[in-house]
């Protein structure tokens, strides 16, 4: 998928992007340089499986943000819960030893999320506020 072009599947065209926001669960500052360049290479992968593209990725210590261009027969939850729960799996089996000083339970995202179409703005308008977060260090 090309920035600032539409594209075309059998019988549409269409550009579809989507601004998702996870924040990790209680807020808890749990989110390290290496978590996040995890959690980046994740979400990559798994949006190629879907048929989507992650065109933008970063975040902070206690949430991240994701521009997502969607392919349209995709429903947006379901991508967030492919998202959210094997990203969750992942990063909870590779660091446990980290996340067990925040959390009692295996859990790593709050069970809620943000998600905007990026429609109402430029694309390099939310492409610049993503990438201007204060990533960990």
């Amino acid at each position: 998928m090309k920035n600032n072009s539409l594209n075309k599947a059998r019988g549409c065209v269409y550009r579809l992007s989507v601004h998702i926001v996870f924040v990790t669960k209680y807020r808890r500052k749990v989110i390290t340089k290496e978590i996040l360049d995890d959690l980046e290479k994740i979400f990559t992968r798994l949006c190629e499986g879907k048929k989507c593209q992650l065109t933008s990725f970063n975040g902070e210590e206690d949430h991240c943000h994701l521009l997502v261009e969607m392919y349209p027969d995709i429903a947006p939850s379901r991508l967030v819960n492919t998202l959210k729960t094997v990203s969750s799996r992942l990063i909870r089996r590779d660091y446990q030893a980290h996340l067990d000083r925040f959390y009692h339970k295996p859990v790593f995202w709050t069970g809620a999320y943000c998600i905007v179409s990026t429609g109402g703005a430029p694309l390099e308008i939310v492409k610049q506020y993503i990438e201007s977060q204060d990533s960990p260090i």
